[in-house]
């Protein structure tokens, strides 16, 4: 590990235990050509995403308190995902700390995906077990501030697929599914626009218009998705 003061002024974070950060950038591929039983990041990686995921849980329950399980899921998807990670891993060029087996090191070790995204968990499991909770979500939440930020979340985690959140929603409280009516379609053949509803058990929840058939149900099925919770 290559200037570990240097690289701790970068983490803004300081290591009592500097054994703890080399565990955490020591890639398993050291152990594997050693021969020998060598400790390596693996067991801290499994650390660090269990407390990556605990801390982005309760900042996005927090931000978005009109969400539902389903997106807030998705969205933390999306943060915590091998990619988003090795971006991460890259930004605090990590890369250049691990510590790797001849044949990694050789192959693009200090660049793969995956060996970043591993390493990052593991840094943060080392965060964690030196400096505790407090310490270790400073961290993230300083790391993840842009893709954190109102502007960057849209105002909220995003529905990919509202109809069928809806009907996921729907049967938690009965065993029918929502019905769709289209009830016009307007303008010229090259432009027109749908309007549809959406129904349960003979109820109308919403209505949504679109470019199609397709994109005015979804809408629809958006909009009862915001009333129903809304209203519960």
């Amino acid at each position: 590990m290559s200037d570990p003061a240097a690289f701790q002024d970068r983490l803004g974070c300081k290591f009592r235990d500097e054994n703890l950060l080399r565990l955490a950038l020591t890639h398993p591929s050291v152990a594997h050509e050693s021969g020998v039983a060598t400790a390596h990041n693996q067991r801290l990686e499994f650390l660090g995403d269990a407390v990556l995921q605990l801390i982005l849980t309760q900042k996005l329950y927090e931000q978005f308190p009109g969400s539902d399980e389903g997106p807030l899921t998705k969205a933390r998807a999306k943060l915590v995902n091998r990619r988003a990670l090795a971006e991460r891993a890259r930004a605090l060029g990590l890369g250049a700390h691990l510590i790797l087996g001849h044949g990694e090191e050789t192959h693009g070790g200090r660049e793969r995906p995956s060996a970043l995204a591993d390493a990052f968990e593991a840094l943060l499991g080392a965060i964690f077990l030196d400096g505790g909770f407090e310490t270790a979500r400073e961290f993230v939440l300083r790391e993840f501030s842009a893709a954190l930020s109102p502007a960057a979340a849209a105002g909220a985690p995003t529905i990919e697929n509202p109809k069928g959140e809806l009907q996921e929603l729907l049967q938690m409280r009965s065993p029918h599914a929502p019905q769709y009516q289209t009830i016009s379609a307007t303008g010229p053949d090259h432009d027109r626009v749908f309007e549809c509803t959406v129904h349960h058990e003979g109820v109308e929840l919403a209505r949504g218009t679109g470019k199609s058939k397709k994109a005015a149900e979804s809408d629809a099925a958006l909009a009862a998705l915001k009333k129903l919770r809304e209203a519960s």
